[in-house]
């Protein structure tokens, strides 16, 4: 049964309190005095604290509230604070609020609002304690996985990437091509390289070519090689980056981006293992591994004749599909911190700012977003403004006119069923503070329970 400690020096409050929550299936522990309610947190499993702002020793000002709030929230900064509070502190409530508090009521305090929150808050509890659990077995998931398998130095912390990684090192002693889909710096080059460095050719060599990098009359040349003469300006006979390549594996990185010419060819190797240099007749022999990547639809492509489609399935024997950064929440203060120079630091709006923002241009953008920050802070600590971002806001939106109502409605009705009625999820997922919340419901006649 979950536990609330009241802390009121008021034993005709402390008393209501009991019994109310009693008859809600909460079990409740009394202290008279900041002391004793200090003590009872030292010795009792507490879940929620109800605390009174005004003691009979300060009836007015609520500075003994005020300290009780600030020594609880420094010693156990996760436990749920409800403040119970006279017009008189109320503004220090709101104050306490935003440095932590979980939520206040006025006195008198409705009894089913009370109910509520104290029940949303248990809940939201019961949603962290699961969600560290789920990330502590992450943590241990890719603690295994870096040591069964050589990651390439990659940095991560979210389990989509982890999926990624996972399957990537599950496949790379298959002996069979793979293509990896997803958008410009979401980081497809580091994944070839985990199936590379785990596959049975590790110990051979690694050859890159960006086929979106070279006009096309070139490409053939760079992927096939070419005999002297064989275009303007081939002075000298060349290997391409088959040969470079043989006994190892070749990335292909814009596969979408090689011409007719050039698909048909390397279709031909993909089947045979033989292909001709331009300007020669005289087929060449090798053993490569290849890899490819594209940003592109190749479906689509395929569709409209951009693109060979025996030779999209013979790429895609297995597909790997990297996820923007917006999908990847949880690597990007990881990747961030990686990226950081001079030994300097994120301050909170900092991290807040690189976790709202959509990063377009993937783990590349956050890169070079951190580098000039690096350079730009004044200081040891960098700031959203440094990065030129935005922190998120918790104020609440502009009022709504009678016609966007029912949309305010319909959005606020919706995040709450997603929540599971837990308000401060619902007003997180709505950017909006409890207390915001809680208006706009009134507001609009939404039920609090």
């Amino acid at each position: 049964m979950p536990t609330v400690l009241v802390i009121d020096d008021n034993p005709a409050v402390a008393t209501a309190l009991q019994v109310l929550f009693s008859l809600h299936d909460l079990h409740t522990v009394r202290a008279e005095s900041p002391a004793a309610g200090l003590a009872a947190l030292g010795t009792e499993p507490i879940d929620v604290v109800i605390q009174d702002m005004n003691f009979r020793a300060d009836t007015t000002s609520g500075e003994d509230g005020t300290e009780l709030f600030r020594q609880i929230h420094t010693r156990y900064p996760d436990l749920p604070v409800v403040l119970l509070t006279a017009w008189t502190s109320l503004a220090s409530a709101v104050e306490l609020v935003k440095a932590g508090a979980s939520d206040y009521l006025a006195k008198p305090w409705d009894d089913n609002k009370l109910v509520t929150t104290v029940q949303n808050l248990l809940e939201l509890a019961r949603t962290r304690r699961e969600l560290a659990r789920l990330r502590g077995d992450e943590t241990r998931r890719q603690t295994e996985l870096a040591k069964r398998y050589d990651l390439r130095g990659a940095v991560f912390g979210d389990a989509a990437t982890e999926r990624v990684i996972a399957l990537a090192c599950q496949v790379a002693r298959a002996d069979v091509p793979i293509l990896i889909t997803g958008p410009n710096g979401a980081g497809k080059e580091k994944i070839a390289e985990i199936v590379q460095a785990n596959s049975a050719v590790r110990e051979g060599p690694f050859v890159t070519l960006n086929c979106g990098a070279l006009p096309q009359e070139l490409l053939e040349a760079e992927l096939f090689g070419a005999e002297a003469g064989a275009y303007t300006g081939a002075s000298r006979a060349r290997d391409g980056k088959f040969d470079s390549a043989d006994g190892g594996t070749l990335f292909l990185d814009e596969i979408g981006n090689l011409s007719p010419s050039g698909q048909m060819k390397l279709l031909r190797v993909l089947e045979t293992g033989r292909f001709e240099r331009l300007g020669s007749n005289r087929e060449r022999q090798v053993k490569v591994r290849v890899i490819s990547a594209t940003n592109a639809d190749l479906p689509a492509m395929i569709r409209t004749g951009g693109f060979r489609e025996d030779l999209y399935y013979r790429l895609n024997t297995i597909e790997i599909r990297v996820p923007p950064l917006a999908e990847r929440i949880d690597d990007i203060i990881p990747l961030a911190r990686h990226f950081l120079i001079g030994g300097k630091r994120l301050s909170a709006d900092a991290r807040d700012a690189l976790r709202s923002h959509a990063w377009p241009g993937n783990v590349r953008e956050l890169k070079n977003a951190l580098s000039r920050a690096g350079l730009l802070a004044a200081g040891a600590e960098i700031t959203a403004a440094d990065l030129g971002l935005r922190a998120p806001t918790t104020a609440p939106p502009p009022v709504a006119s009678p016609s966007d109502e029912d949309a305010d409605r319909a959005a606020i009705e919706a995040a709450l069923a997603r929540a599971g009625g837990v308000i401060a999820q619902a007003a997180a997922e709505l950017g909006l503070s409890r207390q915001a919340l809680y208006r706009r419901m009134e507001k609009l006649s939404i039920p609090r329970e």
